[in-house]
């Protein structure tokens, strides 16, 4: 019975990883990249989904609760999971293991960037705007720490697209997983792209 759990709160925890969270994530990513079009494109594209209707109930059921069972349950993995390396090769093992740090650090790096942006706007410090977002990366430390962020964030969903395909046995043969690496690499660095031009476009 346990270890059936298990298996349901595995499949749970890499669906909820590609849907909703990795869609968020990408649309988080396009939103901050009318950056590169000028302060008042980004900022319209953030009003608007603001603006969007029951936004809270959305946000809450939507994005912050799958995002906590996610990250949480990604923690108990990490601590508990080990290689196997009789299934995968060498390169998957990396995979495997570059998987569960990043996991780790975007906990840390998610926590800090709704601090510095929502609890800020909650408690009437300041507004989600562009403005905003220069300050927080004016400094070259922060600018770094955003750096890392957006490419543990892009290389996770990346990587997890991979795991959810073999998870849910979508690539079964060498050939189709071969084929999935190829075109998840191309995701990550598209999605990474369009990551640090935002964050260019701020500084």
């Amino acid at each position: 019975m346990a270890k059936n759990n298990e298996f349901l709160w595995r499949r749970l925890h890499s669906l909820l990883g590609i849907i909703p969270v990795g869609l968020f994530l990408t649309q988080h990513l396009i939103v901050n990249h009318y950056a590169t079009r000028g302060e008042q494109a980004f900022n319209d594209a953030a009003h608007f989904m603001e603006s969007l209707p029951f936004r809270y109930a959305l946000e809450i059921f939507v994005i912050f609760l799958p995002l906590m069972f996610h990250a949480f349950y990604g923690i108990y993995i990490a601590f508990t999971a080990k290689n196997n390396t009789s299934r995968y090769s060498t390169f998957r093992n990396w995979m495997f293991f570059a998987q569960r740090v990043t996991g780790i650090f975007l906990v840390i790096f998610i926590a800090w960037h709704v601090y510095e942006t929502r609890w800020q706007v909650a408690i009437g410090a300041d507004t989600a705007d562009f403005n905003m977002m220069a300050e927080i990366l004016a400094n070259p430390w922060m600018f770094a720490f955003y750096v890392a962020g957006v490419l543990a964030a892009t290389f996770h969903l990346a990587n997890g697209i991979w795991s959810f395909l073999v998870t849910w046995g979508i690539t079964q043969s060498p050939g189709a997983q071969r084929m999935a690496t190829y075109i998840t690499l191309g995701i990550f660095l598209a999605l990474s792209v369009v990551g640090i031009r935002a964050l260019l476009a701020f500084v």
